[in-house]
This record gives C-alpha cells, sequence and structure tokens, in this order.
C-alpha cells in the first residue's frame, strides 16, 4: 500500500518566496531608477555651432546633478531632420534626449514636404534651454574689397552683381536659412542658398572666402567677428543684442519692416517619457541656467537663458510653428 503523501504545507513556502521579493526588491528599483545609464543628448548639427555649444554647457551641470555623464552626439543632416528623427524613435527611458530648434519645432514641418518625425506627437517638450538673435556676417576681407560697411552696401552690391554671391546656412530649414530666404524676399536680391550640415563648417568657409554671406546664430559667430575673420553687419532680432549692442537690427539698417528671425534651442524626450523624469530634467537645466557662472558665460555668446517649465515650452513650440510656417509660405521656400 502507497502512504498517503502529506498535506501540501503552502504557508512557508509562501512566506519564503515573499521573503525572497522583498529581498530583491531595492535591487529591481535601483535597476529601473532613472538614470542608470550614461544619457545621450543627440545634438541634429555639426560640433560648433550653437545647437552644440548650448548642448555642452548644460551637460555638465545635469551630469553633476543626476551622477550620471551626459553625453553629446553630434547627428547632423537634413537641417536638423536626422537626429530628431533618431530621438523620435529612441525609448522613452530619460535616456536619449533632442537639443531641438526652432528648426526641428518650428520651422521643417512647414517647410519640407515629408518630414520623418511629428514635432508634436513623437516628443515630450522638457524645457527652453535659451533664445539667441541671429547675426548678418559677411567675409571680412571680401567686404573690405567692395566697400561693404552696412546693410544698405550689402544689398547695393548684391544688385549689381546679380547670381555672384553665395549664402551659406547650417541646413535647410534652420532658422539661419530662413533669416536668409526672408531678407531676400524682402530685398529682391537673388543669393545661391549653400546649405551645410551646422554652422560649423559654414563658417568655417565663410571665414576662409568660399562663401559671402550667413544669417547665423549669434554665440557661433561671436568669436570670429571678435578675431577679424568676419565682419557683422547687423542682428535679425526685433531689438539689438545686449551681447553686441553697436549692431543694429536689419529693420534699422535697411528699413526692412517687421524683419526678425530669432532661434531658439530646449531640450526634448521621446514621447512616453515618464513625467516626472522629464520635471527633473526641466528642474536641474533651470538651476544651472540661474548659476552666477552659467548666466555671464551665455551673456557674452548674446543667449538669454530660459529653463521654463514643459507646459510653456509646448505652447512656445505650438506658437512657432504658426508663425514660421507664415514665414515659409510668405518666402515661398519649400525642400522636397
Amino acid at each position: 500500500m502507497v502512504p498517503m503523501s502529506r498535506p501540501f504545507k503552502r504557508r512557508p513556502i509562501l512566506g519564503l518566496a515573499a521573503a525572497m521579493l522583498l529581498s530583491l526588491a531595492p535591487t529591481a528599483w535601483a535597476q529601473t531608477a532613472w538614470p542608470n545609464k550614461p544619457v545621450k543628448i543627440v545634438v541634429p548639427f555639426a560640433p560648433g555651432g550653437t545647437t552644440d555649444i548650448l548642448a555642452r554647457a548644460i551637460a555638465p551641470e545635469l551630469g553633476k546633478a543626476f551622477g550620471q555623464q551626459f553625453v553629446i552626439e553630434n547627428k547632423g543632416g537634413a537641417g536638423g531632420n536626422l537626429g530628431a528623427e533618431i530621438v523620435a524613435k529612441s525609448a522613452g527611458d530619460g535616456h536619449t534626449l533632442l537639443m531641438g530648434t526652432v528648426g526641428t519645432h518650428g520651422i521643417n514641418r512647414a517647410l519640407y514636404a515629408k518630414l520623418p518625425y511629428d514635432p508634436f506627437k513623437d516628443f515630450a517638450p522638457i524645457t527652453l534651454v535659451a533664445g539667441v538673435p541671429n547675426v548678418m556676417v559677411v567675409n571680412a576681407e571680401k567686404a573690405a574689397a567692395n566697400k561693404i560697411n552696412n546693410v544698405n552696401d550689402f544689398i547695393k552690391y548684391a544688385k549689381a552683381n546679380p547670381g555672384k554671391l553665395n549664402m551659406a546656412s547650417s541646413g535647410n530649414g534652420t532658422s539661419i536659412h530662413l533669416a536668409g530666404e526672408l531678407f531676400k524676399s524682402q530685398t529682391g536680391i537673388f543669393m545661391a542658398h549653400i546649405p551645410y550640415r551646422g554652422s560649423g563648417p559654414a563658417l568655417l568657409d565663410l571665414s576662409g572666402g568660399n562663401m559671402d554671406v550667413m544669417f547665423d546664430n549669434l554665440p557661433s559667430s561671436i568669436p570670429l567677428i571678435k578675431g577679424g575673420k568676419l565682419k557683422a553687419l547687423a542682428v535679425t532680432s526685433a531689438q539689438r543684442s545686449a551681447a553686441m549692442p553697436e549692431l543694429p537690427t536689419v529693420e534699422e539698417a535697411a528699413g526692412l519692416k517687421g524683419f526678425e528671425a530669432s532661434s531658439w534651442f530646449g531640450l526634448l524626450a521621446p514621447a512616453g517619457t515618464p513625467v516626472d523624469v522629464v520635471n527633473r530634467i526641466q528642474q536641474e537645466v533651470a538651476k544651472a541656467l540661474a548659476t552666477p557662472a552659467l548666466k555671464e558665460r551665455l551673456a557674452t555668446l548674446g543667449a538669454i537663458p530660459s529653463g521654463n517649465t514643459p507646459a510653456q515650452f509646448a505652447a512656445l513650440i505650438d506658437a512657432e510653428h504658426k508663425k514660421w510656417a507664415e514665414v515659409v509660405k510668405a518666402s515661398g521656400a519649400k525642400v522636397d
């Protein structure tokens, strides 16, 4: 006769399982805490431009705040669309961010026939890092040779030499490109647009004499202006810049009523990124931008720091898209 098996004792085994779960819980929590590995900030342009400069200014501050490296990865191309697409298709776990621009999130949807990402649905806005004016700069040697001392001189020269001027930009759809297109449409002059993969390489060719003019973001042009490689003619913002108050606005210099084309740069995460992660990043960016050292550094570059809330940044993106859609329509610019 087979002896009857003893009753199955659930309680001790269940108790052991519970104890094991409790002992593992702290480890599991640690593994899911953010950030648990280096955070990548994708800059959708080549090194050396304002997007890159601002990303590299804020990354070390975030690294200190969160105890993980914030690594810059430059992915230039297609007016910022390549880098923006990479982030849009990344996991929403807070470990991949985008330093977005007025181009990637304010202009490109209206400019490009097809966009590989949705600037609204595919991203969670974190915070506006800074806004900057653009500056109209020309090669200093060419300006001296052709007696170009101001915006009106430039317009006069361009009209007398149709088809001879090349206008560099950091890429199709950037505010640098659109500022130039707006200038062309309001003055009636022609300049061939030559897009680059960022301001860095475009400025190298402009300062080297291979290009004639650029409507660059002020922070990336200031060193070359002060070094005598570039001659600044005017800022493209509605008001003069505190960094270079001697420069008139384009409207002041040439009577182009309502001419205004400024740039902005902000952090965004892929859609679905936890709200608490988004809020924590925003709060630390705001703290960093409020420090005297970073405020002074940005001021010397002509950048105006922000650090606003995710909701405020989302509202700005919406307003900027509407504004630039009108500029694109008026300028006639299109990219297939």
